[in-house]
């Protein structure tokens, strides 16, 4: 009976962890937004092109843009919020892996920079402090709108952040890792 009952926990773990056990920083073959991110990537501007937004923001004003981006600075801002200056990456639908096993595969972006952009943040407690904080060189996922007129220092357009997504340094990869990962 112990044995039969072992089997069924080992079976359930199993069927668990197949539907949708990803987990915080996604480790899948393939993406799997979080359940509170589904909402946001529905809502937003699949088409919405990083060059197109930068030259022609009159054209999105309103929408709801998602971009990934490598942080570059963060730095305090007005009413609690976190000025974030990113490079948008290019997230790749083929995630890389160590293994055959998803639990070693890293979400993958572009190892180019495609363009800066701000994201004005209002950061999660966990976010803040500690070894795992937002910081340089983390990887996150905005959905926001456009600040209108105004651009950071380096040109590029500023979000104001509806919702993000944040992987530590070490949590993802970008495409030069392809050398020692497999797909």
């Amino acid at each position: 009976m112990e044995r039969m009952h072992l089997g069924v926990v080992t079976v359930l773990c199993a069927a668990l962890s197949a539907c949708g056990g990803a987990g915080r920083y996604g480790y899948a073959q393939t993406y799997v937004p979080l359940s509170d991110e589904s909402s946001w990537a529905e809502r937003a501007n699949a088409d919405a092109v990083y060059d197109e937004v930068r030259r022609m923001p009159e054209s999105y004003a309103g929408q709801t843009l998602a971009f990934f981006g490598v942080v570059t600075d963060v730095t305090p801002g007005q009413g609690g919020a976190t000025r974030v200056a990113l490079q948008v990456r290019t997230h790749q639908a083929r995630h890389l892996c160590e293994d055959e096993t998803e639990r070693s595969c890293r979400v993958t972006v572009s190892a180019r920079d495609g363009g800066p952009f701000t994201a004005v943040i209002t950061l999660r407690p966990e976010d803040v402090q500690g070894e795992n904080r937002l910081q340089v060189f983390s990887l996150v996922r905005v959905f926001g709108r456009l600040v209108p007129g105004e651009y950071d220092d380096r040109g590029g357009p500023v979000l104001t952040a509806e919702y993000y997504r944040h992987w530590p340094r070490g949590e993802y990869v970008t495409t030069e890792a392809a050398a020692a990962m497999r797909r």
